[in-house]
């Protein structure tokens, strides 16, 4: 194999590797193994257990965030953010000090900055683990959902979210999006995903789960979340569905907060258990926990994070489940509000988790484990449970064999032409149409050649173009129209909404881009005197499809999901006719005015 990047941490070759990791595969005999490569037998991992220091099996129950794009040098604001969080300098002394199992990529913590990049560090941090003493393969994760939340940026592929994928309604192409989304990470090093998302939204004042979830139908979420995890361990990255028990129904975000699901056990076994169930079937190779409380499953008042009942009860001994359980991130208020942060790995790890991620202070967490084993409140053979689930999905994903990747491997697969074209055929038959009044779509070039695209604008997700207006109206340009872009804001103030007016005098057609519009918000305003202009008006919902109920007199009304460069060149060609709309509603959306009427039920969608 060749050195990665920039050549700066050399590739070890297979034998170097198999040298490193003595005692582990050069000693174990394979045998057959039912994940996506031969697994060692248990009786060899146990022995491997049987060697490691209680300090190192505490480690390898964490995944911890490090701040920089090099394990051994990092720019020094990354060194000085890791000095004051973590007490380390690097990924490198991270890896020496706590002998952590598993890394999560962010691109806020600068991981994710180019793919050559990104292989470089994953190498370099394969490599600090192993020249441990009993050195391990260390598991790099990270959350790359796609749509609104991507780690991975340009020029890697990036496909729509899962409620476009949801409106598309295609097992094939989310198969397809995770066969891909797959094979590019498992190029960087990266093996294991934090999706995809098995929440059912349906709860459209959600603020945290929302068009991250495959839409209201738990039958038909259940069916997208098996092929995606299908697609995405057929290229040898384990697939994590979350948040479980269902974090769907929520008007709460577990990140600021500590919400409460009140479903009755009867309505989460038909509606939140049901995609769980599936991807437990699919063979599932992680499932992420919920910071929630469900009183129905567990009356205690714990998150389920910290839930016995729920995580062995429920997920363990009913549904059948025996692989890794890892926590949402341990710095979310919704699992510190009851227990303190020495409290809540010890409590995880009581419950029946396996991976501990992201802890406030690694240091609190890594010794209050410690401590409990010392202590006698967790057992040594507790913790061994879960390393072996831990190593048998390393081993599974051929991590102990061959944990390194190469620049070769990184050009031959990462943002390829055939990738690219495979995520824009995706997203043609994701784009949804909710209302056309006298087929004003598709807009004709000679009766509507100038549009002025203007709309919110909110921050683009990691990686893509952005802003939404400029994406658009490039697009359209591209498509034979003369397209402008000016950006109004989520809030626009009544001398941005006089501007936006005064500019559609000099257009044939207005393209609005919406962004979670309330009853009280000034989208509408906007919007509603855009109108007011006698201009033709298309509006398209960046992010909630249920933006439709809040403009009642808009002409023309397009979902597009997510405000991804992907997404938004998908739903120009379908406004210029170049691609018909074929979304349907995976939500349904209410009446403004009288929540309890539906005015679009899931499955609607109009074309032409």
């Amino acid at each position: 194999m060749h050195g990665a990047g920039t050549g700066s941490t050399p590739t070890p070759s297979r034998r170097t590797v198999l040298a490193a990791t003595a005692g582990l595969t050069t000693a174990l005999a394979l045998t057959p193994g039912t994940s996506h490569a031969a697994v060692p037998a248990d009786g060899r991992l146990r022995d491997l257990i049987s060697r490691m220091t209680l300090e190192e099996k505490v480690g390898q129950l964490f995944v911890m965030r490090v701040y920089g794009d090099s394990a051994t040098d990092p720019d020094q604001a990354d060194i000085d953010a890791n000095l004051q969080e973590i007490g380390v300098r690097t990924a490198a002394e991270l890896i020496a000090k706590y002998r952590v199992g598993g890394i999560i990529y962010f691109a806020w913590a600068h991981n994710t900055r180019d793919p050559h990049q990104i292989a470089d560090l994953s190498n370099g941090i394969q490599k600090a683990s192993l020249d441990q003493p009993r050195g391990l393969p260390v598991l790099i994760a990270t959350d790359q959902e796609h749509g609104i939340v991507a780690r991975v940026g340009k020029p890697a592929t990036l496909f729509p979210g899962a409620m476009a994928v949801g409106a598309g309604g295609s097992h094939a192409d989310a198969r397809t999006l995770g066969r891909i989304s797959g094979a590019e990470l498992h190029a960087l090093g990266i093996r294991q995903d934090y999706s995809p998302d098995a929440d059912v939204n349906v709860n459209p004042a959600n603020p945290v789960i929302g068009v991250r979830s495959f839409g209201a139908d738990p039958d038909a979420v259940a069916g997208l979340v098996a092929a995606e995890v299908k697609g995405y361990q057929s290229s040898g990255v384990a697939a994590t569905a979350k948040h479980f028990p269902g974090h769907g129904d929520t008007a709460v975000d577990s990140h600021f907060g500590f919400p409460v699901i009140t479903h009755s056990r009867e309505l989460w076994e038909q509606l939140d258990a049901v995609p769980f169930r599936a991807a437990i079937r699919a063979g599932i190779d992680a499932i992420m926990t919920a910071h929630i409380m469900v009183p129905a499953l567990d009356d205690s008042g714990d998150p389920a994070t910290l839930s016995h009942p729920i995580l062995t009860g429920i997920l363990r001994e009913e549904l059948g489940y025996d692989g890794v359980v890892v926590t949402d991130s341990l710095g979310m208020e919704g699992v510190r509000q009851k227990y303190g942060d020495d409290r809540v790995p010890v409590l995880a790890l009581k419950a029946g988790v396996d991976q501990l991620l992201n802890p406030p202070s690694l240091d609190v967490a890594w010794n209050a484990v410690l401590q409990a084993v010392r202590s006698g409140e967790l057992t040594e053979a507790r913790l061994d449970e879960s390393l072996l689930r831990i190593l048998r999905l390393k081993a599974g994903l051929g991590l102990l064999e061959r944990p390194f990747v190469s620049d070769a491997g990184v050009d031959r697969t990462v943002g390829i032409p055939a990738h690219l074209r495979a995520a824009d055929r995706i997203a043609d038959r994701t784009t949804t149409l909710l209302v056309n009044d006298r087929r004003l779509l598709p807009l004709s070039r000679r009766t509507h050649r100038r549009v002025l695209v203007i709309g919110a604008d909110p921050a683009s997700p990691s990686g893509t173009d952005g802003p939404p207006t400029t994406v658009l109206a490039d697009a359209l340009t591209g498509l034979g129209f003369t397209a402008t872009a000016l950006s109004t804001g989520t809030a626009p103030s009544p001398a941005t909404i006089e501007k936006a007016v005064a500019a559609a005098g000099n257009a044939d057609a207005v393209v609005v881009g919406t962004y979670n519009v309330t009853a009280a918000s000034s989208q509408r305003t906007l919007v509603n005197q855009l109108i007011g202009t006698g201009k033709p008006v298309v509006a398209i919902a960046l992010r909630n499809p249920y933006d439709v109920a809040q403009l009642p007199d808009v002409e023309a009304f397009l979902a597009s999901y997510s405000w991804t460069d992907v997404e938004l060149r998908a739903a120009a060609r379908v406004i210029a006719g170049r691609v018909r709309p074929r979304g349907k509603l995976p939500v349904p959306v209410q009446r403004a005015d009288d929540p309890a009427q539906v005015l679009y039920p899931v499955g609607f969608g109009l074309s032409y």
